[in-house]
């Protein structure tokens, strides 16, 4: 998990509009995440991780324990039921709400490479790390 651990800012997205869509997000909010490149920061605190994503836009933060589910409120408003498990060195995250998304992070050198997937779209972010 220690690798995982830093800054990122997002350098490349593919499919995020489309992903944005599928999940229900309007075309406000579509537009400005589009437009957004994200510093996305993940701390450890004892037993607890912290998962802060920030943008112009809007801020969101998460802290959580390995494997305890917990609410999560989406960048978009919308509210679900959130897993985060470590497989395989990868952070797997898993939505349940109005719908079922997986957000899987790993790195790949110095880059944090960050597959979102909803119904059968996925999107795929890279981020270099920036610390």
């Amino acid at each position: 998990m220690a690798e995982l651990c830093g800054k990122f800012k997002l350098v490349s997205s593919e499919n995020f509009d489309a992903f944005m869509k599928a999940m229900g997000v309007n075309m406000v909010m579509r537009k400005a995440g589009a437009l957004s490149k994200p510093v996305v920061e993940i701390k450890q605190d004892g037993d607890y991780f912290i998962l802060k994503t920030t943008t112009t836009f809007k801020t969101s933060e998460i802290k959580f324990k390995l494997d305890e589910e917990f609410e999560e409120t989406r960048m978009d408003g919308s509210v679900c039921k959130t897993t985060i498990t470590l497989e395989d060195g990868k952070l797997v995250q898993k939505q349940s709400g109005d719908k079922e998304v997986t957000i899987i992070r790993e790195m790949d050198g110095e880059q944090m490479k960050t597959i979102c997937k909803v119904d059968d779209i996925e999107s795929v972010r890279v981020y270099n790390k920036c610390e």
